[in-house]
């Protein structure tokens, strides 16, 4: 396939190198470029192989992964990594650190290193490979596999994407809002693949003086949202923090919700709260952004601004348009800059999405409605 995702396969043990090669090369759109034991072999093969994306152990011999991506951020080479390790399971820590390097994403590899154990992860490995190595090619120019990451249980079909003339005609005619929008008092965030970096890029830029809370729900295993937070609020002006239940919802306060755990929040007459849910997934996810978003809307009703970013699936597509029809403001990230254009693709076509921001333009456009819109 002349636009597959080339992928370098990058751990010591010889054994899962051949097993996520079996993997790559199951699956359509993807194709290895070439394999190494360690970071050092890996920067020399960069050059040559010239890969889309780079699966990367974090525990090897020589140059271990967090050696490679700082070597990698030293030398310019702007190939995303995927990390698939072990250690990542056990270590949240060194896998942010991981990210704040400039690593795209993660996945733990299963407990043991048979065949039908990494094939637990195959799918979604695949997906992220798929993702990240796509959204290289074209910030190259170059084409790249379309499919439909939205696929269950299975390998993709190629699947095109809208123009922009065919989106036009797909979207529905958008809901009528209630009211028009009032002072804006909370900032719900819904993100998935995709998300760890533009988040960074994002919290990295919010002003500092932003008069409202904000609330994320970012897809994430349980174990790594404390860590993911702590390595935001080293590079915000604000403080991110894990949601705990009880949260005071102030200014100044960005809240992730916790890894398995529903983000909701209560009003008081106090003051607002965060609240924790163990209740069933939505959209095959808990935490959800839907359950987060609805709970905004049923709350502050028109006085909210929702926002959809990068993400497979349609998870707050539904409950952003809750949002929206009481009267508050939505924002979606365009197409151009999304890893995944899925969440807020899906958003969009249900008219649910006020405007579309690119990725480099949300926290200036967050803050701006977050001030002009201050009570």
């Amino acid at each position: 396939m002349p636009d597959a995702v080339s992928v370098l396969v990058v751990d010591d043990s010889a054994l899962m190198r051949n097993l996520i090669s079996k993997i790559v090369e199951a699956t359509p759109g993807l194709v290895v470029a070439d394999k190494a034991m360690n970071g050092v072999f890996a920067l020399q093969k960069i050059p040559r192989c010239d890969p889309d994306v780079i699966v990367l152990d974090l525990e090897m011999p020589e140059m271990n992964g967090v050696e490679f991506l700082k070597e990698r951020k030293r030398l310019g080479i702007d190939v995303p990594v995927v990390i698939l390790s072990s250690l990542a399971k056990k270590g949240a820590q060194i896998t942010m650190e991981a990210l704040a390097l400039g690593a795209a994403d993660f996945i733990t590899k299963p407990s043991g290193s048979t065949s039908s154990d990494i094939h637990m992860v195959a799918g979604e490995l695949a997906r992220l490979l798929l993702a990240h190595g796509a959204q290289h090619r074209r910030q190259r120019g170059k084409s790249s596999p379309k499919y439909d990451f939205d696929a269950p249980e299975r390998y993709f079909e190629p699947a095109p994407l809208l123009d922009s003339r065919e989106r036009g005609k797909a979207q529905v005619e958008a809901p009528k809002p209630a009211r028009a929008p009032g002072p804006i008092e909370i900032i719900a965030i819904g993100i998935s693949t995709g998300g760890p970096n533009a988040l960074r890029e994002v919290f990295s830029k919010i002003d500092a003086d932003l008069p409202q809370p904000i609330l994320v729900v970012q897809h994430m295993p349980p174990g790594f949202t404390e860590e993911f937070a702590k390595s935001l609020d080293r590079i915000c002006p604000l403080d991110v923090k894990e949601a705990a239940d009880g949260d005071l919802l102030r200014s100044g306060r960005i809240l992730i919700a916790p890894g398995d755990k529903h983000l909701l929040v209560e009003k008081r007459p106090l003051g607002a709260v965060a609240r924790l849910a163990d209740s069933p997934p939505m959209n095959g996810h808990r935490p959800s952004a839907d359950v987060l978003f609805e709970s905004v809307a049923r709350n502050y009703a028109n006085r909210a601004l929702g926002v959809i970013m990068t993400g497979m699936g349609r998870d707050g597509a539904r409950e952003l348009g809750s949002i929206y029809r009481e009267g508050g403001l939505t924002l979606g990230q365009d197409e151009a800059s999304s890893v995944v254009y899925g969440m807020p693709k899906a958003a969009f076509e249900m008219g649910h999405v006020m405007q579309q921001v690119g990725l480099a333009e949300m926290a200036v456009e967050i803050s701006r409605l977050a001030k002009q819109y201050a009570r």
